[in-house]
């Protein structure tokens, strides 16, 4: 019976990271503030998740800034490659 439960957390864990994502890349050509404002414009995201974002992107290379249909994503991926940032979208 406890492998049982093992193996739906474990099924639920699989389901909940199987999202799409979108993922900011980092870059040297953008300013931080534009960054920050565009994940407010685009991504929704508010001021200090936005920031976070551009940090964690900034010293990591990429960050998550989205999950979600993949649908929704692409139009904000078009968006943010629009305003000259590098994003991609994984499952």
């Amino acid at each position: 019976m406890v492998k049982e439960e093992n193996e739906t957390i474990s099924d639920y864990k699989s389901e909940q990271t199987s999202q799409n994502q979108l993922i900011l890349l980092n870059d040297d050509v953008n300013s931080f503030d534009y960054v920050v404002d565009t994940l407010i414009d685009i991504c929704e995201h508010d001021p200090l998740q936005a920031e976070q974002c551009a940090w964690i992107t900034h010293h990591k290379g990429k960050c998550v800034v989205k999950q979600g249909e993949k649908t929704k994503l692409v139009s904000m991926r078009r968006s943010i490659i629009d305003r000259g940032l590098n994003a991609e979208i994984h499952n």
